[in-house]
């Protein structure tokens, strides 16, 4: 059995991974009712973080998915690889953030933990089958809400056709709160359990657990420390996301986070991990190329997508590096 500081390490780094994702992640959330101003981002903040608990707790089919479907022998794969994984999607993370870029979190953890694999143990070593599925999710899941989006708002804006804008704008108001709660919880149902899994596959490749479940005490531990991430708030996205994507009404921020809950929450039944940060942009510029093609900024889209699609790959050298780099330390 590996040293207890190790198994301790990871703990403490999944923690912290969690953490970050709440703090980076908190716009997915609110930024939508922050942006038409539904919501003060005080109480958002409160709100999201007591929601992203509460989805945390109701399941734990991601963390399987996370856990069992990365690696075809858990038991092959160390503790160090792991931290290294950690450590490299950790700095991503704080790097995009740094620069107001939503970036996805879940792209850079399964990077991290691809590359930090293949550097290791070889790429023999990776279930390409599981990892295939959790990619494809990863990247189908915004172009549907894109779609689903545009016709969301298409349908929203033909039933009240007949409404005044001041009127629909007051009444969809209040109805953000909803929204925007729905889009807390389903994202805390997701996003947490991608920290519960490595931790899993952790103790079980250290020989902790004998099978694939999360116990309780990673679940309250990941939870809490979304939930912690996200009280700290994460203004340098909420304006990305909130404003410079598409100025919002409060009609659209309503349809934004119903979509993007739906689409989530469907994916947490069907164990799939996706990103919420991709799912929230997918629905918001599905809800702007409703209401007028031209008002979506896409050179600002454009550059995320940009961001979507190097993470993976930046996030599995990094994690390499590093793990080059505590093999030479330890």
């Amino acid at each position: 059995m590996p040293e207890h500081w190790l198994i301790w390490a990871v703990v403490l780094l999944a923690v912290l991974f969690d953490y970050i994702n709440g703090f980076h992640d908190t716009a997915n959330a609110i930024a939508t009712s922050v942006s038409t101003r539904a919501i003060s981002p005080r109480h958002a903040i409160m709100m999201a973080a007591i929601l992203n608990f509460a989805g945390a707790m109701i399941s734990t089919g991601v963390a399987k998915t996370i856990g069992g479907d990365l690696v075809l022998n858990p038991a092959q794969i160390s503790l160090e690889v792991i931290i290294a994984a950690l450590i490299g999607s950790i700095i991503w993370n704080i790097v995009t953030w740094y620069y107001r870029i939503p970036n996805s979190s879940s792209h850079s953890l399964i990077g991290g933990v691809i590359g930090a694999v293949c550097i290791s143990v070889g790429p023999a070593a990776l279930d390409i089958y599981g990892i295939g599925q959790i990619i494809a999710s990863l990247i189908l899941s915004p172009i549907v809400a894109l779609c689903t989006g545009y016709f969301v708002m298409v349908a929203l804006m033909w039933i009240f056709r007949r409404f005044s804008p001041v009127l629909l704008n007051r009444q969809f108001r209040k109805m953000q709160l909803v929204s925007a709660s729905l889009m807390a919880f389903s994202h805390g149902s997701n996003d947490a359990q991608k920290a519960m899994g490595i931790i899993a596959l952790a103790l079980l490749s250290g020989g902790y657990i004998d099978t694939m479940e999360i116990p309780i005490w990673v679940k309250i531990a990941c939870a809490t420390s979304m939930a912690l991430g996200t009280s700290a708030g994460g203004w340098r996205i909420i304006s990305t996301m909130g404003t410079k994507i598409f100025k919002m009404e409060s009609i659209n921020g309503f349809a934004a986070d119903l979509n993007s809950s739906i689409i989530i929450f469907s994916a947490t039944f069907l164990h799939l991990p996706v990103s919420t940060t991709h799912v929230v942009s997918g629905s918001i510029m599905g809800i702007g190329s409703a209401e007028r093609v031209r008002a979506v900024h896409w050179g600002v889209a454009r550059s995320m997508v940009v961001t979507w699609v190097v993470t993976i790959p930046i996030s599995a050298v990094m994690s390499a590096l590093i793990y080059e780099a505590i093999t030479l330390v330890l």
